[in-house]
């Protein structure tokens, strides 16, 4: 019964989901339309609020590139191939290979969520080498299903905020929380360890009870994954080739780099892995390990075919994002509308879980946890508190609504996509199930433990 139903998860995905490119212009208009009627602005401004918008993510999309090209560079070093070989042996079927690979990212993407996505793409599109027989969409979906923790990990945007800003978080609140928020009533709730360790650990589980029967599984030829081009040192160098061949200048860059990050590391007095920090570590250990400047050439060259669908729907999800929190006269934003609708029903009991549902129905539109909290803080914050209820909790809805959501919305699939060489659609039908396991589970963590 449940091979059955997500088969027709699948076979709906793929017959009715567009590519992702699509998919983002879909929404654009769907917002488009339904900010007009519910803020009372003009088609004309909707416009400004969208063009004002659309390039508001470029230092973002920039991120995001070099989290893809410099982790699948980083993975086609000899060194990373034969640790991912190493560890793709331990799967000996295909129920294991799921296994494994969900686990892995679970637990990466609650470290980092950068480091998270590569490592858990990049682990499944080994493991689909190693292992035959096993459905190559279920596994990079399997990859891309750890993610759906990120935000109750070490780099969740929203708890790291509400422990680090205390002026941001008294504007939020209206001046109504006087101290920072400790992670301690976040990230380290019994309530939120609890509820992340049942996913991390059932997840797997879950996923490969989805592996369809042999003969509806999908498998990939090894032949065709990507892989480092074949380079051969010239016999007769030139000064400028022998340059490129040699590795006593990707030593001083590396050395540069690390003396750096120990002083990083050292003044912020914590480890903050940041976006910036993940991209210049995957940069020099590419650098590294690839052992010469000409080599890693090559390996940035091979591994930037896949960026194309960061680099062209980024602006139109910016440009989506300004629509849903560009505001009328009165301060009215359709994503305001979407939050206080969900308010407006909510008692003490229900406050928390109708926050989840709000922030998962608004990260479809805007995924961004930043840009999630900057809309939904100053409404959730303020009324949690007039309500009675733990502005903590209050912060841990909005953050796992961000995640939760991700399952169905391909705009942080893109880097596992990319890595994968697939589409939006080969990988939605099986995260769908993902979506809705998972937030029944959480849905009845807000309501019972939180």
């Amino acid at each position: 019964m449940f091979k059955k139903v997500t088969r027709g998860s699948v076979k709906l995905m793929e017959r009715y989901l567009p590519d992702a490119f699509i998919f983002a212009v879909i929404l654009t208009i769907i917002t488009f339309v339904a900010a007009i009627p519910a803020t009372g602005q003009s088609p004309l401004d909707m416009v400004k609020h969208w063009g004002g918008g659309v390039w508001g993510l470029l230092p973002f999309t920039m991120q995001m590139m070099l989290v893809l090209v410099l982790g699948n560079a980083l993975a086609i070093s000899g060194p990373v191939k034969r640790l991912l070989k190493k560890i793709a042996s331990l799967a000996h079927s295909p129920g294991q290979a799921i296994l494994l690979v969900t686990f892995v990212s679970g637990i990466a993407c609650w470290l980092n969520w950068g480091f998270g996505l590569i490592v858990g793409a990049l682990l499944a599109r080994e493991l689909a080498r190693a292992v035959p027989n096993v459905d190559y969409r279920l596994l990079i979906a399997s990859a891309y299903s750890g993610f759906v923790v990120w935000h109750a990990g070490f780099s969740g945007s929203i708890p790291l905020q509400v422990n680090s800003d205390l002026t941001q978080l008294q504007t939020i609140s209206e001046g109504l929380i006087t101290e920072l928020i400790p992670v301690s009533r976040t990230i380290f709730s019994t309530a939120n360890l609890i509820v992340t360790i049942a996913i991390i650990v059932t997840l797997p589980f879950l996923n490969r009870a989805m592996h369809p029967d042999s003969e509806n599984t999908v498998v990939v030829d090894p032949s065709a994954l990507m892989d480092e081009s074949e380079y051969k040192e010239p016999v007769d160098k030139t000064p400028a080739q022998k340059l490129e061949n040699s590795p006593i200048l990707s030593y001083v860059v590396v050395a540069l780099a690390f003396t750096y990050l120990v002083y990083f590391f050292w003044s912020v007095k914590k480890v903050d892995l940041n976006l910036n920090i993940v991209n210049l570590i995957f940069l020099m250990l590419g650098v590294l390990l690839h052992g010469t400047p000409i080599r890693y050439v090559n390996a940035i060259n091979e591994s930037i075919r896949g960026a194309g669908g960061v680099l062209i729907q980024f602006p139109f999800y910016a440009g989506i994002m300004g629509m849903m929190t560009g505001k009328n006269p009165e301060g009215v934003s359709l994503a305001i509308t979407i939050t206080n609708f969900f308010l407006g029903i909510s008692t003490t009991r229900t406050f928390p879980l109708f926050t989840f549902w709000s922030a998962g129905l608004v990260n479809i539109f805007v995924p961004s946890g930043g840009g999630q909290w900057a809309v939904q803080g100053p409404i959730n914050m303020p009324a949690a508190i007039k309500l009675g209820v733990d502005p903590a909790v209050s912060a841990m809805a909005i953050a796992w609504g961000d995640a939760w959501t991700n399952m169905i919305q391909p705009f942080w699939a893109l880097p596992a996509l990319g890595i994968a060489g697939l589409q939006a659609k080969d990988i939605m039908g099986y995260c769908l199930m993902v979506l809705f396991y998972t937030g029944i589970l959480v849905s009845l963590a807000f309501l019972f433990l939180f």
